[in-house]
């Protein structure tokens, strides 16, 4: 059975409702990896006000939105239809200006660079071609343009956490399908090779993970389940953000050469 990608689509219109199980990917996650994001602009000298920027897999718009009201042009790509029109709309009763639209990470509707930032969160554990997708960012990147990413490492953390408790434990899973498959999990030196090969120079990698105690983890798996927290509490609950270890998930950025 492969990965279940059309539960965007099923119920991609809840991403911003913390009882959506969708909403885990908000709560601490979006802080989490947003401020170190945000701290490489910093360390690299990039005023983030008028840079071109593009959302790849940008699901309900969380980090679209963080990136927009830096003041960057915001351009939000999604497969998923429903996904989009849910960003769109809550980016609109925000009084924020993100262009979105439909379209797949093989396949970038953007003329080659012609953006400064492309950054992409959660998605390159569910592409079926990566090696196609980090071309097409490579290609609409500026030379020296900044790639900022995060996915899931192939480890066993990984496996327990991810795959184990969080869809396949009957009494810890968030929802009854395969969100996940450990297979497409990427290795960092997976990853470096293939921005190696599109040119971009990896910068840096680092952790990305919950910084809570393991068993209140569980606790909170274990409470979400049961319907006494909503998911958005548990995202907060595991403080999700940069952490020394890379076993679980990891962040980093690369640039493209000039």
């Amino acid at each position: 059975m492969g990965i279940d990608n059309q539960i965007y689509d099923r119920i991609g219109d809840g991403w911003w409702d913390e009882a959506n199980p969708l909403n885990m990917l908000h709560g601490s996650f979006t802080p989490g990896r947003f401020a170190y994001f945000r701290a490489v602009l910093g360390r690299r000298g990039l005023d983030p006000a008028g840079l071109r920027a593009v959302d790849i897999g940008c699901g309900g718009g969380f980090m679209a939105e963080e990136f927009a009201r830096l003041g960057c042009r915001v351009a939000g790509l999604d497969r998923s239809e429903v996904s989009v029109r849910t960003a769109r709309a809550h980016a609109d009763s925000s009084g924020l200006a993100i262009g979105y639209a439909v379209a797949a990470g093989e396949r970038l509707p953007l003329a080659a660079a012609s953006v400064d930032l492309a950054y992409c969160c959660d998605v390159l554990e569910h592409v079926s071609d990566l090696d196609h997708v980090i071309g097409e960012t490579a290609r609409v990147l500026k030379p020296g343009g900044l790639y900022l990413f995060d996915t899931i490492n192939r480890t066993r953390a990984s496996k327990l956490l991810a795959i184990k408790v969080a869809q396949e434990w009957r009494l810890t899973r968030l929802v009854d399908t395969e969100l996940h498959s450990w297979a497409m999990f990427i290795k960092p030196t997976e990853l470096e090779g293939t921005l190696r090969r599109h040119r971009l120079r990896l910068g840096e990698i680092t952790g990305l993970g919950p910084r809570a105690n393991k068993l209140r983890i569980l606790r909170g798996f274990l409470r979400a389940r049961r319907g006494e927290i909503t998911f958005g509490r548990l995202s907060h609950l595991m403080d999700v953000g940069q952490v020394k270890s890379t076993a679980i998930s990891y962040m980093g950025f690369a640039v493209k050469s000039e």
